[in-house]
């Protein structure tokens, strides 16, 4: 199956899901609603500045997950830019965002890479990395394809990967898929969603 076709079969399992998991009352996503899926539970991996992370250390914050690595051409720098003026448009409450960079790279985004490239968007943002085993076991956790696409010398290889983000509320569930290429203000629009929720509930 080719990358195009994954990616096609991935977002419409993903809208199924979703169709299946929402419930009345749902919130009115700009993104797919994954509200209820039983998947994207658990990442642990090591961050940037080598310590352990789970999901579970970022309660109380709405989390922006995108899967990408740091020699990517174009998803990756214009998502975590969208993200960057997503934080910056929401205000005060932008500091109730995390974005997060799981990269699909490994191999050559060591935290050493990946600390300057996120710190480039937003010095706040923090990259995730593990083992090859460890990132397939995430990346089939998410749902994610990846794979590489070889260059001219076996260090220039690229990266087919989904594009997409994985917004999570503040109890730390999966609630929308981002499609890449919608902009920063659908991912405005879905966090302001998911903030007033959290406020109503608290």
């Amino acid at each position: 199956m080719s990358t195009r076709r994954f990616a096609l079969a991935a977002l419409a399992t993903l809208a199924l899901s979703a169709c299946q998991k929402a419930g009345p009352d749902k919130l009115a996503f700009k993104g797919i609603d994954l509200t209820g899926a039983e998947y994207a539970r658990q990442l642990n991996l090591t961050d940037q500045d080598g310590r352990a992370r789970s999901l579970a250390d970022f309660k109380g914050k709405v989390l922006v997950i995108f899967f990408g690595y740091t020699q990517c051409p174009d998803v990756c720098p214009t998502t975590m830019a969208e993200v960057a003026e997503v934080k910056r448009s929401l205000g005060a409450d932008g500091d109730k965002v995390q974005g997060i960079f799981v990269t699909v790279d490994p191999e050559r985004d060591t935290a050493a890479l990946l600390k300057p490239y996120l710190a480039s968007f937003d010095p706040t943002f923090i990259g995730l990395r593990g083992s090859e085993e460890q990132t397939k076991a995430v990346a089939k956790e998410f749902k994610v394809f990846y794979a590489k696409v070889p260059g001219k010398t076996p260090e220039t290889y690229m990266v087919d990967h989904t594009a997409a983000s994985f917004i999570f509320d503040t109890e730390g569930r999966v609630r929308v898929y981002a499609r890449y290429g919608s902009g920063a203000q659908p991912l405005v629009d879905d966090i302001k969603l998911l903030l007033a929720e959290s406020r109503k509930s608290s």
